[in-house]
């Protein structure tokens, strides 16, 4: 106790009346009004639940973690939140390594106080199963550096930190439906805690006998106050908790022209959390989305490409089958209905000699050529009758020729067709033709 005592900082004599003075003329060694606030800061981590405040020279960080235990026996349908503070030594001269001191264990019961007695968060949604196995939350507060009013500082980091923190999704399964399986993030994405509303924590300084007040005092300024008072109201003006240590009595007009400036407060410092949290989700849900950027490509591009495919084999099928269909049809026909067909297309032929192209709609070059095959075969079967004793090479001259004469009867009907234009015998007109034997 003695050696805390000599690390502890002291104002001289004259140091602590220039502040008393300087409050009396509504001046403040930092230059702010009596009311004014210090510029606050907020900051994450890289993992969820994890904050940093600043607030002046002031800083506090703040990490959340949850785990699975069993639930209180009077409130069994209920997951607990509990808060731990540290004073590291390297913050104040004045704390000590080790067990948490008086004012650390103050700072924590203020801060829970204000979260449990307003039931901010939802504590019933943490439960998983009733009587058995329910969340337990819990915030570890950090003292980086000691600049006064450490109550505002860690309360705004403690939300910071829940408003960001992620608890992994479980589900009950198993035989009798009592086993718990909690699934990582890579297989279900994490859920948020259940957040009412945010408690806002403001220190009050008093002076001269609780004639002079300010609000969020420096660490200079709480070496000269005669006592002070922390309200934890939200943006609704609700009073959340009350907190006045020390003998040092205050009037019943002060308390409440304390909470009059805490309210009118509170919806700033609340529009501050929630943009800057805002702010943060919005850059880890775009770090999500450029974290595998060719596995989100091929995901959406992939089954494009497989319906074109298949719309392409499907069209190319039905085409093939139409054209099958096509020939089978031409095959069954007589020569008689053969040659009025022919006749038919040929009428109906569109073409000439500058625009001609044989691959065009106005000619099917493939029942083309299976209705000169079925042609040819009939006159190669009548001829074969006449012919019992021929030879087989004779035999196949027959056949040539009687494809010839079917070609260029097919000439002569399509030379009818229209003078000075290229006519179906042109079209199938071999470029060489084989000589009969003699």
């Amino acid at each position: 106790m003695e050696g805390r005592l000599a690390n502890m900082w002291r104002l001289t004599a004259n140091e602590s009346k220039f502040v008393e003075t300087a409050l009396q003329s509504e001046l403040r060694v930092d230059g702010r009004g009596l009311y004014d606030y210090r510029k606050l800061t907020i900051k994450f981590g890289k993992e969820y639940g994890s904050s940093e405040v600043q607030l002046g020279q002031t800083h506090v960080m703040g990490f959340v973690t949850a785990q699975m235990v069993q639930p209180y026996k009077d409130r069994p349908n209920e997951g607990s939140l509990s808060i731990f503070t540290e004073f590291s030594p390297m913050a104040d001269p004045s704390f000590e390594p080790g067990r948490p001191g008086e004012s650390a264990v103050e700072l924590g019961r203020i801060i829970d106080r204000g979260l449990r007695e307003s039931r901010a968060v939802d504590t019933e949604s943490l439960c998983v199963l009733a009587g058995k196995m329910v969340w337990s939350v819990r915030i570890d507060l950090h003292v980086l550096d000691n600049g006064g009013n450490l109550v505002d500082a860690a309360n705004i980091a403690a939300l910071a930190a829940l408003m960001t923190f992620r608890r992994p999704d479980c589900t009950v399964g198993g035989e009798n439906g009592q086993e718990v399986i909690i699934h990582p993030p890579e297989e279900r994405e994490p859920l948020p805690l259940i957040i009412h509303h945010l408690p806002i924590a403001f220190t009050f300084g008093f002076f001269n006998k609780g004639n002079i007040v300010v609000m969020d005092p420096t660490y200079v300024e709480e070496a000269v106050m005669c006592g002070r008072m922390t309200v934890t109201v939200n943006a609704n003006g609700d009073i959340c908790a009350i907190q006045k240590p020390g003998e040092e009595g205050v009037n019943q007009s002060v308390i409440l022209h304390c909470l009059r400036l805490a309210s009118s407060r509170a919806a700033a410092t609340t529009k501050i959390i929630r943009e800057e949290v805002e702010a943060y989700n919005r850059e880890r849900s775009l770090q999500k989305v450029k974290r595998h950027p060719t596995l989100a490509k091929s995901e959406v591009s992939g089954p494009t490409v497989a319906v074109k495919e298949e719309y392409r084999k499907s069209s190319d099928q039905e085409k093939s089958a139409e054209i099958s269909r096509e020939h089978v049809e031409r095959l069954k026909l007589s020569p008689e209905e053969l040659r009025s067909s022919k006749e038919q297309e040929a009428a109906n032929f569109k073409g000439g000699p500058s625009n001609w192209d044989p691959y065009s709609e106005a000619m099917d070059v493939d029942s083309l050529k299976v209705s000169l095959a079925s042609k040819a075969d009939s006159i190669t079967k009548s001829s074969s009758k006449k012919k019992m004793n021929g030879s087989g090479n004779a035999q196949k001259d027959d056949g040539e020729i009687s494809a010839e004469e079917v070609t260029g009867d097919l000439g002569k009907k399509d030379t009818k067709h229209k003078d000075g234009e290229m006519t179906l015998k042109d079209a199938v007109k071999p470029k060489k033709k084989r000589k009969n034997k003699s």
